[in-house]
């Protein structure tokens, strides 16, 4: 059995489309932009399942901070 990786693959990507998706000023395109691009990290990582942690709530969502 594969064992998750102890650093998330493609985080900018995933945020950047779960963001776009639930935007005030949602606009399709550019979410198809973000989807292409975490289509194209998965298959370049081999990403075969994402999960979310088990310590976050259900009803609240990871706070992204940009790196230092």
């Amino acid at each position: 059995m594969e064992r998750p990786s102890p650093q998330p693959l493609c985080p900018k990507e995933a945020l950047d489309l779960l963001n776009c998706a639930t935007g005030a000023d949602f606009d399709p395109d550019k979410c198809l932009r973000f989807l292409n691009a975490l289509r194209a990290c998965v298959l370049e990582k081999k990403v075969k399942k994402f999960s979310l942690s088990q310590s976050i709530d259900k009803e609240e969502a990871p706070i992204h901070e940009a790196k230092k």
